[in-house]
């Protein structure tokens, strides 16, 4: 997209910019898909934190006339989502999940799972515990899903595990910014490789889980994330196999294993035609997350162990 140079006399409000933005996105063909889904809603996500404006306010202010400069790194933040196809929380930093915002940067994939929904439940009725004390996000990047259970499990130990080193750095800075030091750890592991000796009584997890022909044909904003994030193998089953065959001895005698495979969820029933997946059912939208509890684990384990 080459901008108008006079763009920055013609347009003086955020009312203007706003309606920039959209008819920009629109005209661009942008992808919407990670923490949106239309327009508007996009160029809220990308002026309102740009301007320093709170979520919310904007109402108060949409015909405000913004300073030369504001225009100015309006017009750049818009051309950098049209033209190099950024995601919006990777240019503001930020982006929301379970109605929390963390920080994000190409170092981890942008937060967009569907377990926020199972952690506003309280993981009900598969985890029926009556207290929650320690918690595995595997795979864990900005740390979202971890840090979204201690706000729910008001009193549990949790752990976030990952093997990226820069994913790690992100989920200790957003464990500061909820000054949870004290019961929420960021551990380096590959898979359950660093976590010998621990049990948890809910292990959750968002794995990569892309196919290879979907890591390739994926719209040109999701190959700003790391591959490593994304991608798994053939059938985006790697890691995914390796969790169903280890989560067993890692878990307390009631716990409780979620999982997120996303549309790799027909290769993982094809892959394993024996074994009855039990697959959550979203109000909020969202699929291919499946549970399991400790026994159940068990008694698949040589299915699991098998790839049968």
């Amino acid at each position: 997209m080459q901008s108008d140079p006079a763009i920055d006399q013609q347009l003086t409000t955020l009312r203007d910019y706003l309606r920039w933005a959209v008819s920009q996105f629109s005209a661009a063909g942008v992808y919407y898909g990670h923490g949106t889904d239309n327009a508007l809603d996009e160029a809220l996500r990308l002026l309102l934190p740009t301007l320093g404006i709170p979520e919310g306010s904007e109402r108060e202010l949409l015909d405000g006339t913004l300073t030369f400069t504001e225009r100015r790194q309006v017009i750049a933040v818009i051309e950098k989502r049209t033209k190099d196809r950024i995601p919006v929380p990777y240019i503001t930093g930020e982006a929301w999940f379970a109605g929390m915002p963390y920080k994000v940067n190409p170092s981890v994939l942008i937060p967009r799972s569907p377990i926020a929904e199972l952690i506003d439940a309280g993981f009900e009725p598969w985890l029926q515990l009556p207290m929650v004390t320690n918690i595995l996000d595997l795979c864990t990047g900005s740390g979202c899903i971890g840090i979204a259970c201690s706000h729910y499990f008001e009193e549990a130990m949790i752990d976030l595990a990952d093997i990226s080193t820069d994913a790690l750095g992100v989920a200790q800075e957003n464990i500061e910014r909820y000054e949870l030091q004290h019961r929420v750890n960021a551990i380096d592991s590959d898979l359950f490789s660093g976590l010998q000796g621990k049990q948890y009584d809910l292990i959750v997890s968002n794995p990569p889980y892309v196919d290879r022909e979907d890591l390739l044909s994926m719209p040109a904003e999701y190959q700003h994330e790391p591959a490593l994030a994304l991608g798994s193998g053939d059938d985006g089953l790697d890691l995914t196999r390796k969790i169903l065959q280890q989560a067993a001895d890692y878990l307390t005698e009631e716990g409780v294993l979620v999982v997120e495979v996303g549309n790799s969820g027909i290769a993982l029933e094809q892959a394993f035609p024996s074994v009855p997946f039990t697959w959550v059912e979203f109000e909020r939208g969202g699929h291919g997350v499946f549970v399991f509890n400790r026994s159940e684990l068990i008694s698949h384990r040589e299915k699991f162990n098998q790839g049968l």
